[in-house]
């Protein structure tokens, strides 16, 4: 029997962990086989993404190999493209294939459909051109590497224009991402300009846009609002019920009627289930979610389960008719453990168990010793409030590895001084050798400054 995962993020990880543990009779014998399709090779903590653009955490460390942690699971770096649950199939690219422009296809007995989900995008003009996404770890230390080099330009050039543009930066959506990746990177950027002669951290601008009336909402409303006074108190810009309505020619335009010259749109605006999705014969609730049962099966459909972001689970905690669970982390990672011990059940002929976990609260970091929290109702911000978002993250990176690893770093970081080099010539590691080799060097995209992502 082989069970197919269907993604390598919180859902897939967690689930085939389960699964290695609770069938490991079975797999000893060779009575289960079980296969993980991901993109990458590794699963990202998305939690940690601001840390890693900070530089307070390496980006080796936000990502846990799968190879190394699924030692009972045969691991497929691919994409899924399409999948036809009625015969048990799945039509997948591989890097093998990739070469050939070709696809192969793989039959399963059990499918877990957990894809997780893409950056979700509006129709503004310029911003494929121009923009920055803040999804996986390459486009956070992308995002590193192109901050630190908006200061070497603006440290370098005698023309006005050119220095305000890179030194104005602008953050699309009040979001965890948005607002983390914001504050963390602000806190780097203002630190690292006391080594540039002629950048002070007040000649930066730092705009946050949310489309809404507040920011952070998991945290609660006074948190929030708690959050935008702190932000504002650091020369922070936010922009409450504003939209960018275009960034052609490197200029955020914004529905009040606000224009900025900017080398720097972050886009970090909410979030759409993965496009594979569409591609199955599975059912789909209106907002293109799988529709699952509170015992995480496709809801009308046998050997198939979901959970995570792609995934429509009844959120049977509450009385509230038609509710759902949020699609983040902390349902993710608990809803991967109820489907793998319901999946081993189901082999046995054991009866499932539904998936019920109330929402114990949320943390957020706003840069170094900064934070705002909401945990089991007790409200926290400042310097206690950052410790906890510390403290919680660390147990919930999977493996102890990676556990010792990130406090180490934590622990040396709060001794030494901050890394403030940037690396944006790792993207193109062959430009030096194809220019001396006589060839020409890869070009960055036009408008797309050296280094970001």
């Amino acid at each position: 029997m082989r069970i197919l995962i269907v993604g390598g993020g919180y859902v897939g990880l967690y689930t085939a962990l389960r699964l290695q543990r609770k069938l490991k009779p079975e797999l000893g014998r060779g009575e289960v086989e079980i296969v993980v399709v991901s993109p990458d090779p590794y699963m990202t903590y998305q939690p940690f993404l601001p840390e890693a653009a900070a530089g307070s955490i390496s980006p080796r460390h936000v990502v846990v190999p799968l190879r190394r942690v699924l030692a009972d699971c045969r691991i497929v770096v691919g994409e899924v493209q399409t999948i036809d649950h009625s015969k048990r199939t799945v039509t997948l690219t591989t890097l093998a294939t990739e070469e050939t422009g070709g696809t192969e296809q793989l039959s399963y007995d059990e499918l877990v459909l957990a894809p997780g989900s893409v950056s979700r995008t509006l129709p503004v003009p310029g911003l494929a051109e121009h923009g920055i996404g803040f999804k996986n770890v390459e486009e956070a230390i992308g995002l590193r590497n192109h901050v630190l080099e908006q200061l070497d330009i603006a440290s370098s050039t005698r023309d006005p224009a050119i220095r305000d543009a890179a030194l104005t930066f602008v953050f699309i959506g009040g979001g965890y991402a948005g607002v983390e990746a914001l504050a963390e990177l602000e806190d780097m950027a203002r630190y690292a300009s006391r080594y540039y002669h002629n950048v002070r951290r007040e000649d930066m601008k730092w705009i946050l846009v949310e489309a809404t009336g507040r920011i952070l909402p998991e945290v609660g409303e006074e948190m929030g609002r708690y959050t935008v006074t702190e932000l504002r108190r650091r020369n922070i810009d936010v922009r409450l019920d504003t939209r960018l309505e275009s960034c052609v020619d490197r200029i955020a335009v914004l529905s009040d009627g606000s224009r900025f010259p900017t080398r720097t749109v972050v886009w970090t605006a909410g979030v759409k289930p993965h496009p594979v999705l569409a591609a199955t014969d599975l059912p789909l609730n209106a907002r293109g979610r799988l529709r699952c049962t509170p015992y995480l099966t496709v809801d009308g459909v046998d050997h198939a389960w979901g959970a995570g972001d792609a995934a429509a689970v009844p959120d049977v905690s509450t009385d509230e008719p038609g509710k759902e669970t949020a699609p983040n982390a902390q349902h993710a990672v608990r809803q991967a453990k109820t489907l793998g011990d319901n999946l081993a059940r189901s082999l046995r002929g054991q009866p499932l168990q539904q998936y019920s976990h109330a929402y114990v609260g949320s943390v957020a970091s706003l840069g170094l010793h900064k934070g705002v929290a909401h945990v089991y109702g007790r409200k926290l911000k400042g310097w206690p409030a950052w410790f906890m978002h510390r403290t919680y993250h660390l147990s919930r990176v999977p493996t102890f590895n990676r556990k010792a690893r990130v406090l180490a770093e934590w622990t040396l970081a709060g001794l030494f001084k901050r890394e403030i080099v940037s690396l944006g010539s790792l993207e193109h590691p062959r430009a030096e050798f194809e220019l001396a080799a006589g060839g020409k060097p890869p070009q960055n995209p036009p408008g797309n400054p050296k280094g970001s992502s």
